[in-house]
């Protein structure tokens, strides 16, 4: 599978101010470093979660299959489309009676092709994140990426390592976590 995003989350302004509050800064010269120490702390919730923490449009390609394929990202919002990709590389609307999309009460999105039109591969649109905005993430999850970016600012100039994320954020983010049954 080859996933690529078609359209970033986008992180406002406020979520800097958010940052620099708590880390009492008032200046602007480290703005580009909280920035990205800020996605660098979305990144990680992804990673400890396995969800996708604000909202962005991805596309996945997966060669055809029969069955339910699930998408690679939770939690899902949308399926927005369905192409076929030809031996030559060209694309082209599968019509939407010849595949079915689900989204599971998990919000793990999947699709189960009925016709691949000719396709060998499948090139599959969606949304998935938790929430919309910055604002409209859950306060836990919203505090500890605040946190977490200030921990890593702060331990920049220390040899600070240890357990990632460090406790107290990641008890803010156990219930976000999805777990997978190998």
């Amino acid at each position: 599978m080859q996933r690529t995003i078609v359209t970033p989350a986008i992180l406002p302004s406020s979520a800097l101010g958010e940052l620099k509050l708590w880390l009492a800064i008032t200046s602007t010269r480290e703005d580009l470093a909280l920035t990205q120490l800020l996605r660098t702390a979305l990144d990680m919730f992804e990673a400890f979660t396995r969800a996708v923490p604000l909202e962005a449009t991805y596309e996945e390609v997966h060669s055809v299959s029969s069955g339910w394929k699930p998408l690679g990202l939770a939690p899902v919002r949308s399926i927005t489309g369905v192409q076929g990709i030809s031996a030559s590389g060209s694309r082209f609307a599968i019509p939407a009676g010849n595949y079915q999309t689900d989204i599971a009460c998990d919000q793990i999105g999947r699709l189960s092709l009925i016709n691949a039109s000719g396709a060998v591969q499948i090139a599959v649109t969606y949304t998935a994140g938790v929430a919309a905005t910055w604002e409209a993430l859950p306060a836990a999850l919203r505090h500890g990426l605040i946190r977490l970016a200030a921990f890593h600012f702060r331990a920049r100039e220390s040899d600070a390592a240890g357990a990632m994320p460090p406790a107290a954020i990641s008890a803010l983010w156990q219930p976000f976590r999805r777990m997978r049954l190998a």
